[in-house]
């Protein structure tokens, strides 16, 4: 029987985009130095598009006064599109404990993507030469993957439709640098309704046999944020440090420090996002 490691998995509710990610590196960082294991965040962001290293000139033709941010990131990939109803997974891992092996790494996310559709009778592919995960026939994409590796611990991850508008990936943006294909959710080929936290459970389960992690809650559901709330920046900061702290070896000084980061590079996401979109709460 394999080993399976110890690992994180958080609950977010609803997160500003800047404020995820400020909290992915604050965690990649205490993953880094051995301070926590490995940690998983599920969560939903608020309409976003993020412009990958890899996005074009031409790529993004958000119509003018769309509600929607506008945010560039040093994942790989092109022009994708975030919005509630989508499921969002961000494994802050060690890769040195899963193969240090970026080609693998994205095969064993598209792989817990395609086990987390299955569970819904849906049956997920990949498509030789194109990213992410799919339907046939014909093609509709319906998960989208980017990573970022700083001395091989990961940040970033997948993006799963389950119930969504799927037109701002061909109406705002070229998304993934995809012309001329279609995008579609779970929802829309089970032809009912589906929630984000229904499928969460099977999505948890996909991720930690396919990386052979043994997930502790870090809180019981809605304990960082109520389903479809806006979660606090120092708040969620302050109390999902403070949880992996506890349950994690270090001293009180180092976590003090680390919560104290946490918190102010959640600040200063935020003030930088509200300058960029003065009037965007």
């Amino acid at each position: 029987m394999a080993h399976h490691h110890p690992a994180n998995l958080v609950n977010l509710g609803t997160v500003d985009y800047r404020e995820a990610l400020a909290l992915q590196r604050s965690l990649a960082d205490a993953v880094g130095r051995g301070a926590i294991p490995d940690t998983v965040l599920l969560l939903e962001h608020p309409p976003t598009i993020t412009l990958g290293r890899r996005t074009e000139q031409g790529e993004v033709h958000v119509p003018e006064g769309a509600d929607v941010e506008v945010v560039e990131v040093d994942r790989g990939g092109k022009s994708t599109y975030h919005a509630p109803g989508q499921l969002v997974c961000y494994p802050i891992l060690d890769l040195a404990r899963h193969g240090q092996d970026v080609k693998r790494y994205c095969r064993d996310l598209e792989e817990a993507l395609i086990r987390t559709m299955a569970a819904f009778e849906l049956t997920a592919t990949r498509i030789e030469g194109l990213t992410g995960v799919w339907l046939e026939s014909p093609p509709r994409k319906i998960a989208s993957i980017g990573i970022h590796l700083t001395r091989w611990i990961s940040t970033h991850g997948y993006a799963l439709n389950v119930d969504l508008d799927p037109s701002p990936f061909t109406d705002w943006i070229t998304a993934c640098g995809l012309g001329g294909y279609r995008f579609t959710s779970m929802a829309t080929e089970l032809e009912r309704p589906l929630s984000v936290d229904q499928v969460r459970p099977a999505a948890a389960l996909a991720f930690a046999d396919v990386f052979e992690l043994s997930f502790e809650e870090m809180t019981e559901p809605g304990s960082l944020s109520e389903p479809g709330s806006r979660v606090p920046r120092e708040a969620a900061a302050v109390q999902l440090m403070n949880l992996v702290q506890d349950r994690s070896q270090v001293p009180r000084s180092a976590a003090a420090s680390t919560t104290s980061r946490a918190v102010a590079a959640l600040a200063s996401g935020a003030r930088a996002g509200r300058a960029a979109h003065p009037g965007r709460r």
